[in-house]
């Protein structure tokens, strides 16, 4: 379906844009083709590459092709959007020139795309920053007061996101000297061959209480129990529903993990928060690690405390990154309250290379302050 409704939308502009355009039939041609090409990037990645999730070629040409793919879907929207404003004052009777109409207001709508594809994919690809948020939990044990939880996400190491990138990530990091760093999924984007010297600077992370993690869907697209082992080797300890106690006796912090729903596509274990957190001590409480946000109100009843989440990357671009919540129960970037649970959903510190853009929603590296909550 993802190919086809990006076919749909290279229609609409072929029809609504390209087409009226007073170019000589070539001109409008060759605008026609390349429009195409980059409307079905990710289609030519599967014919090139067998995937469309990690094209292993040079990043110039991953950023490139990224570039012309984002200006496509720019350039659809403002397409759509001055159409809809067209159809708004017509329906009002108020009369307007058609300025969409004009080439040079074609020139300037197509101009403004591609500078702000050219912005958002400048600002997707640099180092993030780090996000300190503040979470109350009530039962936190008060020697766990002010304990400091790092969460990276969505990393997505990639020919775009390579050893560099990696490293300032990991140096920003520790530079924040966590007691436990938590990873929420979707580090990768290619093979365990492919990506050996890419991912070699995440050995390098510290924290006093370990590195836990589990896997995201993009994991499961690139052979998830070659990619487990390969974790546990640069010491981030998986759990795949499963859960592990941090301290002991009235001290300890349950952290549990489980799997993502894409898992089944591959004959492995679905997520089972049942699993999960079987055998965890009654008092504790329970932080878990889910990849996706959907399914937050069955943790919650669950009794836990907090839910890590990423995958939605915040949405990428401020206003129509709204349009993830339909796919993720509501819930896209930041902090949200489910009754007793806290549910944050990070931005995440990389994103796929396929739509490799953010306006207005920074990546990010989240630090979470674990507080006692002391409220009735």
């Amino acid at each position: 379906m993802f190919h086809l409704y990006l076919g749909f939308a290279y229609l609409y502009v072929l029809w609504r844009f390209v087409v009226p355009l007073p170019l000589s039939r070539g001109g409008r041609a060759l605008l026609a083709v390349i429009l195409l090409a980059a409307s079905q990037y990710h289609l030519i990645q599967i014919w090139v590459f067998g995937t469309m999730f990690s094209p292993e070629m040079p990043r110039w040409a991953v950023l490139i092709a990224g570039w012309a793919f984002c200006s496509f879907v720019l350039l659809f929207v403002f397409v759509v959007l001055a159409d809809v404003v067209a159809a708004v004052l017509a329906a009002l009777r108020i009369h307007v020139a058609k300025p969409l109409m004009r080439l040079r207001s074609r020139i300037v709508v197509a101009v403004l795309a591609g500078t702000l594809a050219a912005l958002g994919v400048s600002q997707a690809t640099l180092v993030p920053n780090v996000r300190t948020v503040e979470v109350r939990i009530k039962n936190l044990p008060p020697e766990l007061d002010r304990l400091r939880v790092v969460q990276l996400t969505d990393l997505h190491i990639s020919r775009l996101f390579q050893a560099p990138w990696v490293a300032a990530v990991v140096a920003r990091t520790n530079a924040l000297d966590p007691d436990l760093i938590v990873v929420t999924g979707d580090l990768i984007d290619g093979t365990t061959t492919d990506r050996k010297l890419d991912v070699a600077p995440l050995a390098g992370l510290k924290a006093r209480l370990g590195i836990i993690g589990i896997p995201g869907n993009h994991e499961y697209y690139f052979h998830e129990p070659q990619w487990h082992a390969e974790f546990e080797r640069l010491g981030i300890q998986m759990v795949l529903n499963e859960h592990l106690v941090i301290g002991e006796g009235s001290e300890s912090l349950v952290i549990a993990g489980v799997t993502d729903e894409a898992a089944t596509q591959f004959g492995m274990a679905g997520p089972d928060l049942n699993a999960a957190l079987r055998g965890a001590p009654e008092m504790a409480p329970i932080i878990l690690l889910k990849h996706r946000p959907a399914g937050a109100a069955r943790s919650a009843q669950a009794g836990v405390a907090l839910q890590l989440s990423g995958h939605t990357h915040g949405g990428m671009i401020k206003g129509l990154g709204q349009l993830g919540r339909f796919a993720n129960e509501g819930f896209v970037s930041g902090a949200y309250q489910l009754g007793a649970m806290t549910l944050y959903t990070s931005n995440g510190a990389g994103l796929w290379n396929g739509f490799p853009i953010r306006l207005g929603v920074p990546a990010e590296i989240t630090e979470l302050i674990l507080r006692v909550d002391s409220s009735t």
